[in-house]
């Protein structure tokens, strides 16, 4: 009886049948937003300054699976690059793009999902928290990349002012990426219920 017992606690269908083991599911979902981000990435929007949907796949990343499984998507995602696979703007991907003048907001990304866990575990996931820790994120980024820009700029070509910098790097990208976390926030609300 005892026997019975223990067989029927430990057979498939006491766990599931068809379910994958809840790590196993995490890795694939956080794998496909790498791609997912990769492929914003290489989405060119033509504009006076063409701009790409990387911070908006950042966004979604984070607002769909959260913190935890979004910051390591990112993380993911950042690392794919590094090892020289084209996950980032223009198909390009190497170290040589983490550490040049741009890369700076590439790594400020994780700065946003980081930023973006702590609201939301802080404040909830509602849609004014989450908003905010987008906000909150773009800033982290904005910050994180500029000064980085300005001390490869420096190093290579001489001094430069900051607010020449903001007017390269910042300032033309402000309102496109407002209206990216609005979409993100959209994207978030509609489709969050069907992420496991």
């Amino acid at each position: 009886m005892r026997l019975c017992m223990q067989r029927k606690a430990l057979s498939p269908a006491s766990n599931g049948v068809g379910k994958p083991p809840m790590k196993t599911r995490d890795i694939t979902i956080t794998a496909l937003f790498a791609v997912l981000m990769a492929v914003c990435s290489w989405i060119c929007i033509p504009s006076a300054v063409p701009f790409t949907l990387q911070t908006f796949g950042v966004f979604v990343t984070v607002g769909l699976l959260g913190g935890k499984r979004g910051t390591l998507a990112v993380l993911v995602y950042i690392l794919l690059g590094a090892v020289g696979i084209p996950v980032f703007a223009g198909f390009t991907g190497g170290v040589g793009i983490l550490f040049g003048s741009t890369g700076g907001y590439i790594l400020g990304f994780l700065g946003s999902a980081l930023s973006m866990w702590l609201v939301t575990r802080l404040f909830g996931d509602r849609t004014l928290p989450l908003a905010a820790g987008m906000g909150l994120g773009l800033l982290i980024c904005y910050t994180f990349g500029t000064a980085w820009f300005l001390l490869i700029y420096v190093n290579q070509t001489g001094p430069v002012s900051l607010s020449t910098v903001l007017g390269w790097c910042v300032v033309p990208f402000i309102v496109p990426d407002l209206i990216k976390i609005a979409l993100a926030l959209g994207f978030t609300k509609r489709f969050r219920s069907k992420i496991p």
